[in-house]
């Protein structure tokens, strides 16, 4: 059932600030009917010339510049639709039909200098037959390699197939990131059981985290991927079907592998709680073990220091004596019966 999207309906909309006058397009081509493609200046995109007529277009676009956010809402000024989901600030992945298109926003780890890989970037998409309008505010290497394979001369056949590549290359590089995370578990889990727990519970809070946050937004990507399988029959080929399955399938994966990381992390933080009760009951154990030893020798100590008439012992010289071996003694007694009821 076609679905048609609404300012009230199915988007986040956050309006987007004018931010600066960077350059407003990262990469343009344009594809003819023989597969051979073509550059595209801002100045062909911007005057909205029909220079390339049999060609359909790929436009990645910068959505921090002041001028693309112009051309933008002019473009799309008779379907405010799709101009906020290009330019909105945070959105979660989904795939919806609208109209002869569909809105797409995916997510991928932020792979740039200094970010963190759960920090993750977005790449908003309007795709129909004949045009692909993605944009984005940070560096996506996805995109990226898009570019790489226009220029050696091997572009997407067509729309359908630039998603389809898009979503496998975002998808591609979270599996590492994920295997970097379980192999951060496993060397907890060896730490653990070496008994070298000092601050693994911050270490073990920060992968829980991480895999919180990606698994944020792999899992409404997973979804999302699904429901474009389901409803474009009629916009990819059955080639880029497949190769969508695939990233489908590694998605679900990765989604899978995060959950798994969850638990285990859960599993470990459980295992430290635990290690460190034992820890504290062995200590109150020895403790409550000492104080029964001196709890009676405290008493006959006080007992015998009461400074009355009558004490037992008082002018004999071999009295100290006496009463100090029968302590030693009585604390023998005690430690003996205690460890014949395997209480130590």
């Amino acid at each position: 059932m076609e679905r048609h999207v609404s300012l009230q309906d199915d988007l986040e909309f956050q309006t987007t600030k004018v931010v600066d006058n960077t350059e407003p397009l990262v990469h343009g081509f344009g594809v003819d009917q023989a597969g051979q493609y073509q550059a595209l200046s801002w100045e062909d995109i911007s005057s909205q010339s029909d220079a390339f007529p049999d060609s359909w277009r790929w436009i990645h676009l910068n959505r921090e510049s002041a001028e693309a956010q112009r051309w933008l809402n002019e473009h799309c000024a008779s379907d405010n639709a799709v101009s906020n989901v290009l330019l909105q600030q945070d959105s979660r992945p989904r795939i919806t039909k609208h109209l002869d298109g569909y809105l797409i926003n995916l997510r991928g780890v932020n792979t740039n200098p200094g970010a963190e890989p759960e920090d993750m970037i977005a790449l908003r998409i309007w795709a129909t037959p004949k045009l692909v309008i993605s944009t984005r505010a940070r560096p996506v290497l996805a995109a990226e390699d898009l570019k790489e394979t226009f220029i050696a001369g091997n572009p997407p056949s067509s729309s359908g197939a630039i998603i389809a590549y898009l979503a496998h290359r975002l998808v591609s590089r979270i599996g590492p990131v994920v295997s970097e995370l379980d192999e951060g578990v496993d060397a907890l889990e060896e730490e653990i059981l070496d008994a070298r727990k000092n601050s693994l519970r911050s270490t073990l809070s920060g992968l829980r985290r991480t895999a919180l946050s990606l698994r944020r937004y792999i899992a409404p990507q997973r979804e999302a991927i699904a429901g474009f399988l389901r409803e474009s029959n009629s916009f990819l080929s059955e080639d880029e079907k497949h190769h969508l399955r695939e990233t489908h399938d590694t998605v679900v994966r990765v989604a899978e592998d995060l959950d798994l990381l969850r638990e285990r992390a859960m599993l470990l933080h459980e295992q430290l709680v635990e290690d460190r009760a034992e820890a504290m009951n062995s200590r109150l154990f020895i403790l409550a073990i000492v104080s029964a030893v001196f709890l009676p020798l405290g008493f006959i100590t006080g007992l015998f220091g009461v400074n009355v008439g009558g004490m037992p012992g008082v002018d004999s010289p071999a009295a100290f004596y006496i009463l100090c071996g029968s302590i030693g003694l009585f604390s023998i007694a005690i430690i003996w019966i205690f460890w014949r009821m395997k209480w130590i």
